[in-house]
Parts: C-alpha cells; sequence; structure tokens
C-alpha cells in the first residue's frame, strides 16, 4: 500500500516544502515565549497549527490518529484536558496544568505524540506542528463552558458543518 501523502501549500517563492526542515521564522513567534510562565491549575486555552497550515486533518484518518492523544492520561500526565476542537490545520485545547509538569511540557508531549502518530499514518518524518504555540489564561472570572461551547463551534463558523454536533473531532468534560 503507498504511503499517504500530506498536501503541500506552496511557499512565497513558488516552491513546496514537504521535507520537514522548514523554519518558520515569523516575526512574533519567539516573542509568544517571552514572559511564559505556567502556574499549578490555572486553566489555559491553547492553539498550535500544523507546518505551514497545511490542512492535514481533512485526512479522517489523521484527525482520528491526533484526537486519540489529545485525552491520553500517560500524555497529560496530572494536567486535565476541559475541551478541544480540532480543524484542518490547526488545534484548540483548554488544558488545567497540575502541579508536576509545566504548560509548555503538556503541550510538547501533546505535539510531539500526535506528530508521531500522523507522520506515520504518512510514512514521513520531521516536525509536523509549527514550533510556537499562542495560550491565552483564564481568569477566574471567564466561564470555562462558554469558552468551550465558543471552540466547539468553530467547524460550525468555519463552514465544516451545518450542525455542531455532525463534527467528529471535538470533545469536552460536559458533555
Amino acid at each position: 500500500m503507498p504511503a499517504k501523502t500530506i498536501p503541500t501549500q506552496p511557499t512565497p517563492n513558488g516552491m513546496s516544502n514537504n521535507d520537514g526542515n522548514h523554519r518558520n521564522d515569523k516575526p512574533g513567534h519567539q516573542s509568544l515565549r517571552k514572559g511564559r510562565i505556567s502556574m499549578p491549575h490555572q486553566v489555559y486555552l491553547v492553539t498550535t497549527a500544523t507546518r505551514q497550515r497545511q490542512p492535514v486533518f481533512l485526512d479522517f484518518g489523521a484527525a482520528c490518529a491526533a484526537a486519540r492523544c489529545f485525552e491520553d492520561s500517560d500524555l497529560l500526565g496530572d494536567a486535565r484536558m476541559l475541551a478541544w476542537v480540532l480543524m484542518p490545520d490547526h488545534v484548540h485545547w483548554l488544558l488545567q496544568v497540575g502541579e508536576k509538569d509545566s504548560l509548555d511540557t503538556v503541550v510538547n508531549r501533546l505535539k510531539s505524540a500526535s506528530g508521531r502518530q500522523v507522520n506515520r499514518l504518512f510514512g514521513r518524518q520531521g516536525p509536523f506542528w509549527q514550533k510556537a504555540f499562542h495560550d491565552h489564561a483564564l481568569r477566574e472570572a471567564e466561564d470555562l463552558r462558554k469558552v468551550a461551547r465558543y471552540m466547539a463551534a468553530n467547524p460550525l463558523r468555519a463552514g465544516l458543518v451545518q450542525r455542531i454536533g455532525d463534527y467528529p473531532f471535538w470533545n469536552a468534560i460536559w458533555i
């Protein structure tokens, strides 16, 4: 059976780069890490994208492989996944950090494991996710369920489905 290929998108010079060696040097990626702290029991809304924003998760098998990682207790450690939604080229996680592992550690484990699984499916190696990720620490006043509902509605807003319940790649602890 031939290996599946991940669709590529052209780079600004018109060339396609799917060799895994492409560095994402967009301005601001370094600044995403400046001042990042991880507080025990803090809830974070995290967003990370695939390399070059490739819509890899339009492939059902790739989406299933990644989604299995998002609720893996070994990967989460003492963190809790409160909600997640997997879009064609990015993912949103609502994570509560535990006592032992930092936000960076948990996110890196999730990205590494899901990237390995998807790469294995496509018969390739190398970086799968963009290097950086965005996080927002939720304030006590922010309603977690409201944030989770907003996340779960992303496929609807993106026009991927007509009803939220029709989209298979999301979950929340309240459902």
